[in-house]
């Protein structure tokens, strides 16, 4: 591939085959086994795999590293949140042993590559000139009063 932008970052590339994966292969498995899970599991790992290339396109999109950081930081909840459904389709036995493997494999790969990403980042640095990457805001913590019960 040869694509700009978010499409061009292999992290990406390997989490979007993920969810395809995820939506041909084991969908259409567990639907076959429980059809009554189109609801429940179905629709959680469905929603998971997606975010996780979701989240590395959103992040990629920011102008500051810190806020590319921290979209790869979600990527990588929702993988291990697709890593804890695929672990629910093995053991309630709605999924072959080897596509198990097979999909466990490549989330692994994707967990590696996110963390080397993040480390680039932080190594890079991109963004960090930009006006407002380095403001924070913050608020005082306001103050709470109680009052005593009204009497009648």
């Amino acid at each position: 591939m040869n694509e700009k932008g978010f499409e061009g970052l292999k992290v990406w590339q390997k989490a979007h085959a993920l969810m395809l994966d995820i939506h041909k292969k084991l969908v259409p498995q567990i639907l076959k086994n429980n059809p009554d899970e189109r609801f429940d599991l179905v629709s959680q790992i469905r929603r998971s795999s997606k975010s996780v290339p979701a989240n590395i396109a959103e992040g990629h999109g920011r102008f500051y590293y810190g806020d590319n950081i921290r979209f790869c930081y979600n990527a990588r909840g929702s993988l291990d949140e697709t890593v804890s459904h695929l672990r629910a389709a093995i053991d309630l036995e709605y999924c072959p042993n080897d596509l198990y493997e097979k999909l466990r494999a490549q989330a692994e790969e994707i967990r590696k590559m996110l963390n080397g990403y993040i480390e680039w980042l932080k190594e890079k640095k991109i963004g960090e000139k930009e006006p407002g990457a380095n403001l924070h805001i913050r608020e005082d913590a306001a103050g709470y009063f109680i009052s005593p019960p009204e009497t009648s």
